[in-house]
């Protein structure tokens, strides 16, 4: 396993933490370089995002965006196609088009193909150079990759082959980093070799492995709800809580993904990545400070203590299932095998659940249940804990639901705390009631984009919502046996129809009286 805690995460004169607490801050002028520029990932998400930044004054005005792949644009065809993109997919689109006009001048392109035409990899170097001269961003590089994965190792080498690796520690001029999109790898043994090869050409610092949904609001706010408030944490713990649940379900399919889709499955694209990283925020003990190494120590710490899955009881912790035809929203929708670039007799889960345990003092016996699908009455994302119920019932005839505090991450950013009370009249009569919080109206202001804050993270040097290379191969150290023993297993497939909230076999997996919410 990678060693990956370094003193290079702890607060710098470049680190956008204050004693361990982030404060806004512009990033300093820099190169950011996105290798598959005209991908989708760049038009929907990164594009928006570095203008957004820019028009709130936090993208320093000297940086410069350069795109890379194998399209052969201009700088000016580079520049036309992400204006049609922020138009389309930008918050409020362009704006003002003088505003538009100026940032428009900070975009160039470099077409880059390291295995057709390596010479591509030198031009790219050439041309950051000329930028640094005009436009003084001092040698500070930020590298995107939004490609396939394959292409990181093949990337990461060329990047070194022409000097651009770890430019500002070996000649002392400027910082670089690289980010990664997930999957971190297929299995175990891919993603360590994929830790071994970035490595061998950037230091672990300089390594940012990007997961969106730790850019969410509501996720962030899991910190600040149990650390900053006293009435929460001393709850926090296995005397008063029964059970954590974690659901990200999804309504739609797999669209024109169903390629990409055969070959991951609900387990490695979603439990596997984000709910494991949801888990490790919500059990992991206070950190000795917010900044990137404390915390990432400690969600580091959570994925060892968690009990790992028997292989030959796989079926009393997991759960899959694969959608059948069904309506979703009053409207017909095709099973899994019917989709587009999926086997007429797939045996791919788009549902997967899991029960875990953490073994520690803080946690021992309570459950975690994530799940994860598609095709399900509703898209939400939501972490439901759930308190024991009251040791002595006094109200004897009364149904008394269990407390539960429900942090909502999508798609109405929110938190909702639910509890009994007396309902007005003669008789005692107990009813459960809400008291709801929603960042939209409680604030009056607009969320940032998970990718918009990521970016001005890394740029600023701040890694803390970056999964680190221990935390990646810990994952999928966990979720290995339940992948071998379901690819050594034919299911049978499809058990659920589109449009409800899983198959029967995943209610087996939550113990007791108690059952999976209806969000």
């Amino acid at each position: 396993m990678s060693d990956s805690r370094s003193g290079a995460e702890r607060p710098s004169a470049q680190n956008p933490l204050r004693e361990g607490l982030r404060v806004e801050r512009a990033a300093e002028a820099c190169t950011i370089v996105i290798f598959g520029a005209s991908g989708d990932l760049t038009k929907r998400k990164l594009m928006p995002g570095l203008y957004s930044l820019y028009q709130q004054n936090l993208l320093g005005g000297a940086c410069a965006i350069v795109g890379a792949s194998r399209t052969k644009y201009s700088h000016e065809d580079f520049r036309q196609e992400m204006k049609e993109a922020v138009a389309e997919h930008g918050h409020g689109g362009l704006g003002d088009e003088a505003q538009w006009n100026t940032f428009a001048e900070s975009l160039f392109y470099n077409p880059t193909d390291g295995r057709s035409e390596p010479q591509s990899f030198d031009a790219l170097a050439a041309l950051l150079e000329k930028i640094d001269g005009e436009r003084g961003t001092g040698g500070n590089r930020l590298f995107y990759l939004s490609t396939p994965p394959s292409l990181y190792t093949p990337i990461a080498r060329d990047l070194a082959r022409v000097g651009l690796n770890r430019r500002g520690r070996d000649k002392g001029a400027g910082w670089t980093r690289i980010i990664v999109e997930k999957p971190f790898g297929h299995d175990l043994e891919s993603a360590k070799q994929l830790n071994v090869d970035l490595l061998e050409h950037f230091s672990e610092n300089q390594v940012y492995r990007i997961d969106h949904y730790l850019g969410k609001e509501t996720v962030q706010n899991i910190n600040v709800l149990r650390f900053a408030n006293g009435i929460f944490e001393p709850l926090w713990d296995r005397r008063y809580i029964d059970h954590v649940q974690i659901t990200a379900s999804e309504n739609l399919g797999v669209g024109s993904r169903g390629g990409y889709y055969e070959g991951a499955g609900a387990l490695r694209d979603m439990l596997k990545n984000h709910l494991l990283q949801v888990l490790a925020l919500v059990a992991m003990e206070p950190p000795s400070s917010l900044d990137a190494a404390g915390v990432r120590d400690e969600k580091s710490k959570v994925l060892r203590a968690v009990r790992r899955i028997p292989a030959d009881q796989v079926d009393d912790y997991a759960a899959r299932g694969q959608y059948a035809k069904g309506s979703v929203n009053g409207q017909p929708v095709n099973g899994y095998r019917d989709e587009t670039g999926v086997d007429a007799e797939s045996n791919t889960e788009t549902y997967a659940a899991l029960k875990l345990y953490v073994d520690n003092w803080r946690w021992a016996d309570v459950p975690f249940y994530l799940r994860s699908g598609k095709r399900m009455p509703k898209r939400v994302t939501e972490v439901a804990i759930q308190f024991r119920r009251v040791p002595h019932d006094l109200f004897r005839g009364q149904q008394l639901e269990s407390n539960t505090l429900i942090l909502r991450l999508q798609p109405d950013e929110g938190i909702t705390l639910r509890f009994g009370a007396k309902v007005p009249g003669q008789a005692v009569q107990i009813r459960p009631v809400s008291m709801e919080f929603q960042y939209g109206t409680s604030f009056g202001k607009r969320s940032p984009e998970a990718y918009e804050r990521l970016l001005l993270d890394a740029m600023l040097g701040d890694s803390t919502l970056f999964a680190r290379g221990d935390f990646v191969e810990l994952s999928w150290e966990l979720v290995t046996p339940v992948i071998d023993y379901w690819a050594a297993h034919v299911a049978d497939f499809p058990n659920y129809a589109a449009g409800s909230w899983g198959p029967k076999v995943s209610d087996d997996l939550v113990e007791g009286d108690d059952h999976w919410r209806r969000p």
